[in-house]
């Protein structure tokens, strides 16, 4: 059950678990349709896999995975031949998958199959076709996805006792464990991330196995792991799994960098250590439907304390430079997991910038060069991640008017002033060339100086002022290149 089986939790409420009795399915007019055009052909097909979960738990089902006796060959047949036509995709035909476009409609058509040796920890060495939806629920990984719905008439096929698991809300391997996890590395963290997803606790057998199996898990591509990760982080409750990876081994196996911040304590206001602390933000952070790329941010925004950490001179314990560190450890690990270029520079940025400290002695040019630091269009994100931040700190929720003197102050600031980017300056690099600026370098400062210029005071921001600080400048950077040679 829930709660068993966890080695941590942190200290606030969990999301609340949820089951509803469905003792009879409303199955969708196309997967009757399909049913139909299989029957016409002699042919079984079953609705298996995440949908049928959902439909168990009372949810609506989004995708629609399908079993079936008949050979890839045969599925592509059928939908050719029916009206309207349907397009078949051979997406996995070495596994006995096609992948058909029917009516608006996709739907993933699998034969019946077992399967033998996963010699690289991830995918079978050998498929051979199955002559039973029972012999091909037996090779899937958990219980709970391994209830199949015979269609048209929606009769449940449940020989592992998968609707008793999803109604007890626990995850289960089909069989032995250790021989699930054997075959597919990939499985250990697909168990942690449902529980997340899900709030399922993980059966004490399974959960036993998931430690033996880390050798398989690294195996698994970096990719794979992403797509887990993802899955994780858009949880209500992303640290429900990241826990029970800490428990397991699976956290030091792919987030090494952020295992090693347990232990890690922190004074002042800080009541966590590093991890826990880290946690607790990211779930903040999901629990206001943040997005991905702050909700990482917040995970990784302390990562570099244990790197940087240090005694001052009366034993307090302090972190110099960690929102640097932890920004480059973050591109380090996001880079690895393969995560794409923008996504890895937003949720750095995030990391590197989320120090800020607001005083009411801020002058406008300070605010001003906040908004320039951080970028206008990233300032929500910002204040997101500094909320979540400060929640994590103590495990309470800052009050509602929490930064709102900051974010008054920079909504005052944008509608007075303009000139916030190189582009909102008066002038631009053609005006300086026509001054006699050569392109380059002290062209570049030069700007960058008329911009810093413009930022504490805006009212400097017009062509003739702009282009008269331009020409002392120009003296004064030609001075100092003569001066170094």
């Amino acid at each position: 059950m829930p709660g068993e089986n966890e080695a941590r939790e942190l200290p606030y409420s969990h999301h609340p678990g949820y089951y509803f009795e469905v003792r009879f399915f409303t199955i969708h007019p196309i997967l009757r349709e399909v049913a139909v055009l299989f029957g016409e052909r002699d042919r079984e097909v079953c609705l298996v896999g995440g949908a049928v979960r959902d439909m168990l738990r009372g949810r609506k089902a989004h995708d629609w995975d399908l079993a079936t006796n008949a050979t890839p060959e045969e599925v592509t047949d059928i939908f050719r031949n029916a009206r309207p036509r349907a397009r078949v995709i051979p997406t996995g035909l070495r596994h006995g998958t096609v992948t058909v476009l029917y009516k608006g409609w996709s739907v993933e058509v699998t034969t019946y199959r077992t399967e033998t040796d996963y010699s690289d920890g991830r995918r079978p060495d050998s498929v051979r076709y199955a002559e039973s939806i029972e012999e091909d629920l037996s090779r899937r990984d958990f219980t709970m996805n391994a209830v199949a719905l015979r269609l048209p008439a929606g009769k449940r096929v449940d020989p592992f006792g998968g609707e008793a698991d999803i109604k007890a809300k626990v995850i289960r391997c089909v069989g032995d464990p250790v021989q699930r996890f054997a075959e597919d590395g990939l499985r250990p963290l697909r168990a942690v991330r449902f529980a997340a997803q899900l709030s399922f606790g993980i059966e004490e057998r399974t959960l036993a196995a998931i430690g033996g199996a880390l050798e398989t898990s690294a195996k698994v591509a970096a990719e794979r792991v992403k797509d887990e990760l993802d899955k994780i982080i858009a949880s209500g409750k992303p640290s429900a799994a990241f826990l029970l990876m800490e428990r397991t081994g699976l956290l030091g196996l792919f987030l090494p960098e952020l295992a090693v911040c347990r232990g890690v304590e922190q004074k002042g206001s800080h009541r966590f250590d590093v991890l826990d602390h880290s946690l607790m933000a990211c779930d903040f952070a999901a629990s206001k439907g943040c997005t991905a790329e702050v909700r990482f941010a917040a995970l990784f925004h302390d990562v570099g304390k244990p790197g940087v950490q240090s005694l001052d001179e009366t034993g307090e314990r302090t972190f110099h430079q960690h929102d640097a560190e932890s920004a480059r450890i973050a591109r380090d690990v996001l880079f690895r997991l393969r995560f794409p270029n923008t996504f890895v520079e937003q949720v750095c940025h995030l990391v590197a910038e989320h120090m800020f400290h607001y005083t009411d002695d801020w002058s406008d040019a300070a605010v001003r060069r906040f908004v320039v630091r951080v970028g206008r269009e990233n300032l929500p994100a910002f204040y997101q991640l500094r909320r979540a931040d400060t929640f994590a700190k103590a495990g309470s929720e800052p009050p509602p008017d929490y930064l709102l003197p900051l974010i008054d102050r920079v909504e005052k600031i944008l509608a007075e002033s303009q000139a916030f980017t190189l582009k909102d300056l008066a002038v631009s690099g053609r005006d300086l060339m026509a001054m006699g600026i050569a392109p380059g370098k002290t062209l570049g400062k030069i700007l960058n100086e008329l911009l810093e210029a413009v930022l504490d005071d805006p009212d400097l921001n017009t062509k003739d002022t702009l282009l008269e600080i331009a020409e002392k400048l120009m003296g004064k950077f030609c001075q100092t290149s003569t001066s170094s040679v």
